[in-house]
């Protein structure tokens, strides 16, 4: 039996979980029609949502259609949970969008009807509630048509010219089909529907099974199989736990198919689930199509894509508020923010993050009724009360005008520079990143890296320290030094150029908007207009008609949130507002909110701006107004720009009046930097690869531990480019030198006898998985793609640092920092390259000893007849 994936989506009290329970009824996967008001729903699992009468988590149940089975996924309908709802979206094979026929499209219908437009996913639409006094279905068909799309078209009656013809105008084939035959061909209706072309409306009532059925046939009717790979591909969309605490990964077989025990993500899948509301049953293997959760996974995330499916991008709703977590009295934070960090896991937007200035724990939310279901999930899961202080706006940052950033990382024995290029870019296009460099000037690997780092990290804007968004960042020039370059050098410099490019732009100050839709009697109209005047709102009269005026535009948020409240006291019950986050725009009051904030971007020691040089053996600071006159590349821009006015390129230059900087300053940058500062309050910061907040850590007591097993974890390719034989061989064939670092390795392990690993960076093979193979005695890591041999090595040593003893052979400065954090040994590469040498060395006066010896250790393994004839012709080539 194939599968198809039907989510069903509605503005909040459309009716959205009773039609679920109707399909699910009229389906035959239930005996008995659940209600939200009886809190028996058969989807509504969670004792909360039972509890509110609402859906806050995704949902699934299985139900047959036709010859094939749905797998139907319930989503929340709230404004505040709408991230759950958009991941269900990247998983969507057609969508069931659910308007109540009494109230019309709201202001959430449209953010829907948005959000399947972004990902491109076919819509039927149920219109509910039908059998309510007032509905008026023409009324309501040349509502959709205006507010949504005017290829929606009343499915009623099939059979009718009437439908016919509507269908035609839908798409040019098909009018020329109709013109032709006067009819539109059934295959043609379904691909135009697959292909976003013809938007199928039903008319009924959820609750009395009206029309139910009829839509049921409908979706058997005009649905089409999607087809899928051979390869296997999965996409993950959410991760919960089940009652027992078991990390569960939802994901959607794209390609292929997907066994018990297939290694995904360097761990084990130990079962593969699928689920009807509460219960589920267990399947060896899940084909493409299907919908299933997965256990045995520990690191991954929603988005994420798996085997041949690429990830998705960033989700378009995002919170807008900030909240300060308040932990009560005598609550350690260090041991409640990895607790929150779970919570964070399931949400992603959550953004927990840990303040250290002000010592507070902060989460985005997107409103207060998920505020309530947060202190009573952290309560129920933690056994804590929290509480929330008032919430923030979340604004980001933006640039005006396009520069070039230089960044510059050279403390002793380090070198690295990066120019990346800043440009503004579309409003609500987030950020994207490039590369424009030449590999003669920087090879393909350094730029690889260059790229990692620009996308692992949540870059700071300069007026309040906001995230930055809507421009693209591209490396367009850079230079690595042949014996001193090392991966963090690479870190540092990129982070460091996007802050000083960021200093020099024109930065703009962004706030989140509401697009809103204000119905008011027509009395109240110069009351609503001043009130939205005085917001900073931009609005037009849309229509007005039957005393009743109704107005649309845009508002910030900030202005916006409690509106609603005066609008029902002074409409006296009469008006209605219905808002959707349209996206961020140029902060109304940007002056008042940087003085406000206060942010001192030179003092943010997480995110420096100036850069480190070094002279004479010593490094010192350059602020960021001065390392255009210290860089050792030529600017590109400025370059672009002389070139153009027919100029001489002015060269690098150098000033006399450098600020030195001792051995104890560079390591304190390099210490500070890297996250493995330690505080007097006990609050230690722990690295993280996408954020530079630093996290508190509870205080912990230490036993005595019996002796662990050994791993040693050699960073491959830092060690070919370390070590001087290795490097000239590389030169010539990069696979002869891995070749004899591995032989090397060999015999090390033959003499040390540990569990080695050597791991070499593949994050540049598109599509390349974590690949693990056996080498004689060593284990080899190839990694995977967009992950380089530093960060599998991080996540090896946080996972397993304090079971094993664990040491890590590198010679990359903050690599160094952040495994000495986890509790392991270091070994550098040249201590490494002499701690072989003279293993070997000890090994070879050992053997030499033997044979110097007076007793042959050869003759105790062979038997007496053998031994005497061997001695025999020793003897005999002695005399000769």
């Amino acid at each position: 039996m194939k599968n198809l994936v039907i989510g069903i989506l509605a503005h909040v009290d459309a009716g959205k979980t009773t039609l679920s329970e109707s399909l699910l009824y009229t389906g035959g996967t239930i005996r008995k029609l659940g209600r939200v008001d009886n809190k028996d729903a058969f989807l509504d699992t969670n004792a909360l949502e039972r509890a509110r009468g609402i859906t806050i988590f995704s949902k699934q149940a299985l139900f047959p259609l036709g010859e094939n089975q749905v797998t139907l996924l319930d989503t929340p309908g709230h404004v505040d949970f709408s991230a759950e709802m958009e991941r269900t979206l990247q998983v969507l094979d057609y969508a069931i969008l659910v308007i109540s026929g009494a109230d019309g499209v709201q202001g959430h219908t449209q953010t829907l009807w948005q959000l399947l437009k972004k990902y491109k996913i076919p819509v039927f639409l149920f219109i509910n509630k039908m059998d309510q006094e007032g509905t008026d279905r023409q009324a309501l068909m040349a509502e959709l048509k205006q507010r949504l799309s005017d290829s929606c078209v009343d499915f009623t009656n099939q059979d009718t010219e009437e439908f016919q013809e509507q269908a035609a105008v839908c798409q040019e084939e098909a009018l020329e089909q109709f013109l032709e035959n006067g009819t539109v061909d059934e295959e043609l209706i379904k691909t135009m529907i697959q292909t976003r072309k013809l938007f199928p409306c039903f008319f009924g009532s959820a609750l009395k099974l009206f029309g139910v059925d009829a839509f049921m046939k409908g979706l058997e009717r005009y649905t089409i199989l999607p087809a899928y790979g051979k390869d296997f591909g999965a996409r993950v969309f959410k991760i919960a736990r089940d009652d027992q605490g078991n990390r569960l990964t939802y994901m959607k077989i794209t390609g292929g198919s997907l066994k018990v025990r297939t290694i995904l993500e360097e761990e084990k899948v130990n079962q593969i689930r699928v689920y009807s509301g509460e219960k589920y049953q267990t399947i060896n293997e899940a084909n493409a199509g299907f919908i299933c959760s997965v256990t045995g996974l520990s690191a991954t995330r929603p988005g994420q894509g798996l085997g041949v499916e690429a990830a998705m991008p960033q989700p378009f709703l995002e919170p807008v508020l900030s909240y300060e977590i308040r932990l009560p009295d005598g609550c350690d934070p260090g041991t409640m923010l990895p607790k929150l960090r779970l919570l964070e896991e399931e949400e992603p937007a959550l953004h927990i993050l840990w303040d250290e200035q002000l010592k507070e724990i902060h989460a985005h939310i997107m409103g207060e009724v998920q505020t309530e279901i947060l202190k009573s999930l952290i309560a129920e899961r933690f056994g804590v009360d929290v509480e929330f202080g008032m919430g923030n706006i979340v604004y980001k940052e933006t640039i005006t005008n396009t520069v070039e950033g230089v960044g510059h990382f050279e403390p002793l024995r380090h070198y690295a520079e990066v120019h990346v290029k800043l440009e503004p870019g579309e409003p609500g296009s987030g950020l994207m990143f490039d590369a424009d460099c030449s590999e003669d000037i920087l090879s393909r690997n350094w730029q690889r890296l260059v790229l990692t780092h620009l996308e692992e990290k949540e870059h700071r804007g300069v007026l309040t320290g906001a995230a930055i968004t809507d421009m693209k960042i591209t490396l367009v020039s850079g230079r690595a030094h042949q014996k001193h370059t090392e991966g963090g050098d690479f870190r540092q410099a990129t982070y460091r150029a996007v802050r000083q490019g960021l200093k020099e732009a024109q930065s703009l100050l962004l706030e989140p908007y509401y697009q809103f839709r204000l119905e008011i009697p027509e009395g109240m109209i110069g009351r609503a207009m001043t009130d939205l005047e005085k917001m900073s709102g931009t609005f037009e009269m849309s229509h007005s008609a039957d005393g009743m005026a109704v107005l649309t535009g845009l508002t910030p948020v900030v202005n916006m949130r409690d509106y609603q409240k005066e609008v029902s006291a002074y409409a006296k019950g009469h008006g209605r507002l219905s808002l959707s986050l349209k996206g961020y725009f140029p902060c109304h009051n940007q002056e008042e909110i940087i003085k406000a904030v206060g942010y001192d971007s030179e003092r943010d020691i997480d995110n420096p701006t100036g850069s480190v040089f070094c002279a004479h053996g010593a490094g010192f600071v350059v602020e960021w107004d001065k390392v255009k006159e210290y860089m050792h590349l030529e600017g590109v821009l400025a370059r672009e720009s002389s070139e153009k006015a027919g100029e001489i390129p002015a060269r690098d230059r150098r000033t006399s009046e450098e600020t030195w900087m001792g051995t104890e300053e560079v390591d304190a940058i390099l210490a500070r930097t890297f996250y493995a500062n330690s505080r007097k309050d006990g609050l230690a910061n722990k690295p993280r690869k996408t954020r530079t907040e630093s996290i508190p850590a509870p205080v912990r007591t230490f036993k005595k531990q019996t002796p662990k097993e050994e791993y040693l974890l050699v960073d491959g390719y830092n060690i070919i480019f370390a070590w001087e034989e290795l490097k000239e061989l590389a030169q010539t064939t990069i696979d002869g030198a891995r070749g004899k670092l591995m032989d090397i390795l060999c015999n090390y392990q033959g003499i040390r006898k540990c569990n080695l690993i050597v791991v070499f960076d593949a994050y540049r093979v598109q599509g390349h998985t974590t690949e693990v193979l056996d080498y004689h005695n060593i284990h080899v890591v190839y990694t995977k793609e967009a992950e380089t041999a530093d960060q599998y090595i991080e996540k090896f040593a946080h996972a397993h640092g304090r079971t094993y003893d664990v040491t890590v052979a590198t010679s990359d400065g903050l690599e160094q920092v952040i495994i000495r954090g986890q509790g392991c040994r270091l070994l550098s590469a040249k201590e490494l390259q002499e701690e072989i040498r003279q293993a070997g060395k000890a090994v070879m006066e050992e053997y030499s000893g033997q044979v110097k010896g007076a007793r042959n250790y050869l003759f105790d393994t062979v038997s007496e007849e053998t031994a005497q004839k061997m001695k025999k012709i020793q003897k005999g080539e002695e005399e000769s």
